[in-house]
């Protein structure tokens, strides 16, 4: 009975401080109404009291009230916002780091007579690819070129319309070789010719400001030849004279300006329509990467930015890309090609397949076109601009080198090589790139493919002597010394055990990654390799892709970060539409 008593005791208490509360708040209330208005009101000592026992009340109650969780998205979202901007931060860290060791370059090794001396013609994408893996310490390397600067090639046709500039792409010679372990000579000259009997070079000193020797002789022990290839006009009468083409930095200036030219001449007041049509009719030969992408990127210009700066000819403007097989981007599959095809003509660039460019004059081109029943018909087609994108030649060294070697006279196209890339009839030439043939497409890819393998072949040549040497010694040493016979055995050994490994090379093998290409508004085709087949997609995501995929290959992370620049330049700002 005891406990109930104290129970209901507690009950009681309880509900008397509850309706003390209430009182005392009601009070309360009511003695703040009747003096809300009064600026002498003060709290009395009744209501201090009441307000103390209240306020425990209040605590309790909001302590039990439990707190609410952000919900998922909320979490999922405080999450990625940290991972950005702490990726961001990793980034910038990153390229400062690359940035301040491209600036601060360590201490190199002086040349050592005793070694080798391998000279290199070229700073294309095959002898480029060579520097970069080749171990410098282990040969008295030379570079000759008559351009001292890496020009990444697949983005050039962005450099005719402004969308890049052209030092965005050029990467100096002299910054690559600095980052050698080894000192690296440069010459920025020609080679004129090449002794492979006396294995001797001429060069000749082809830069405007010529000193008081401009010619000279470089002897050599072992040489690549990554010379490249030039314009081929394949013998069409006027090719040279009246066309631009598009292989190096200068070629881009040079239609940049002529773009502009024809722009402003169209613009010229008393100007007759049909001077008009043909000034601003832009026609491009080579339905290849570089003549599709060039394609695309002249469209682009004209409907973002010249149309909007000169709007009276904005209607006059044409684009026409002639090509000789039956479609463009003859490399790339079925799909890709209509997808190309169908894409540039809603640009309404003008596609004109099967055909063949006769002959060209300044102001038109005279061409044969095949038409479906077997009929051929011959057409002019004004121009303004014409730009000739196709074809390679041999470049005269080559054909000089050529002509000295017997086994070289049934080759046509090129330093004819084996499957060491050796040209064949020697035994110290090598030759990579455009200007060798070994039976793979003249590719960007293929050079650079190419300049690895040597660049590994050179450095395992360089081991194989090292180790036949060493095992010499040690066994002079072994028949001199009795008493270190034990570990000298141990260590020919291993080091035969590692020749073997060195000189099991295998021999040169091209692995093709795919095909990338700029088709215009955004879009872009590629023709990917994925596992034992290929990957093949086109459309806006694709585009980024390409500028990814190229941004990547991109040399130095100073390249990449200009190329960023002048895109987000040119989406912000437009393209530059000065002549100069």
């Amino acid at each position: 009975m005891a406990p109930s008593f104290r129970a209901l005791a507690t009950l009681g208490l309880a509900k008397q401080s509850a309706t003390s509360a209430r009182l005392a708040s009601s009070a309360y209330s009511t003695a703040m109404r009747t003096n809300a208005f009064s600026p002498a009101a003060r709290p009395t000592v009744s209501m201090k009291l009441a307000l103390s026992r209240i306020s425990p009340f209040r605590r309790t109650y909001a302590d039990a009230v439990s707190k609410v969780k952000p919900g998922k998205l909320r979490r999922t979202l405080r999450w990625a916002w940290r991972l950005t901007y702490l990726s961001t931060a990793g980034v910038v860290g990153y390229t400062c780091y690359i940035v301040y060791q491209d600036r601060h370059p360590e201490p190199q090794f002086a040349p050592d007579p005793s070694k080798k001396t391998l000279v290199i013609l070229g700073t294309g994408w095959g002898s480029v690819a060579l520097l970069k893996k080749l171990d410098t310490e282990n040969y008295n390397v030379v570079v000759v070129s008559p351009r001292n600067y890496f020009l990444f090639t697949p983005l050039l046709p962005s450099c005719t319309t402004g969308t890049i500039e052209h030092r965005s792409i050029m990467e100096p010679v002299r910054a690559i070789l600095r980052h050698k372990k080894a000192a690296v000579k440069f010459y920025e000259a020609e080679a004129s010719s090449i002794d492979p009997d006396r294995k001797i070079i001429k060069v000749v000193d082809s830069s405007e400001i010529k000193g008081a020797t401009s010619e000279t002789e470089i002897p050599y022990d072992m040489l690549v030849i990554g010379v490249g290839a030039e314009n081929a006009t394949f013998g069409i009468p006027g090719v040279r004279e009246h066309s631009c083409f598009l292989k190096e930095i200068g070629d881009a200036q040079q239609i940049r300006k002529k773009i502009m030219d024809c722009v402003e001449t169209a613009a010229f007041k008393g100007q007759s329509p049909q001077e008009v049509d043909r000034l601003m009719h832009m026609v491009v030969v080579g339905g290849g990467p570089t003549g599709v992408e060039f394609a695309g990127e002249l469209q682009d210009f004209f409907e973002e930015d010249i149309k909007k700066l000169v709007p009276e000819i904005s209607d006059r403007f044409k684009v026409t890309l002639i090509e000789a097989l039956p479609n463009v981007l003859p490399s790339f599959s079925k799909q890709l090609i209509d997808y190309t095809e169908n894409t540039l003509r809603e640009e309404k660039i003008d596609i004109k397949t099967k055909t063949m460019v006769k002959k060209v004059t300044d102001v038109s081109v005279e061409a044969e076109i095949s038409r479906p029943d077997g009929s051929k018909e011959r057409v002019t087609i004004p121009y303004g601009l014409l730009v000739w994108a196709t074809g390679n030649a041999v470049r005269p060294i080559v054909k000089d080198l050529m002509s000295k070697i017997p086994a070289q006279k049934d080759s046509r196209r090129g330093l004819a090589v084996n499957e060491y890339l050796v040209v064949q009839g020697t035994r110290d030439i090598w030759a990579i790139g455009d200007c060798a043939v070994a039976g793979y497409a003249p590719t960007a890819q293929v050079a650079s493919q190419e300049g690895n393998f040597l660049g590994r072949l050179f450095n395992n040549m360089a081991k194989t002597e090292n180790h036949e040497t060493r095992i010499q010694e040690l066994s002079s040493r072994m028949n001199i010394q009795a008493g270190d016979s034990a570990e000298a055995a141990h260590e020919i050994e291993s080091l035969e055990r590692q020749l073997r490994r060195i000189k099991d090379i295998k021999p040169f093998r091209y692995s093709h990654q795919g095909s990338l290409a700029y088709i215009g508004s955004e879009k872009a085709v590629a023709d990917v390799s994925w596992w034992n087949g290929n990957f093949a997609t086109g459309g806006s995501m694709t585009y980024l892709f390409w500028r990814s995929a190229y941004l990547s290959m991109c040399f130095s992370t100073r390249n990449r970060v200009l190329v960023i620049l002048d895109w987000l330049k040119s989406k912000v700002f437009g393209r530059d539409v000065s002549r100069e």
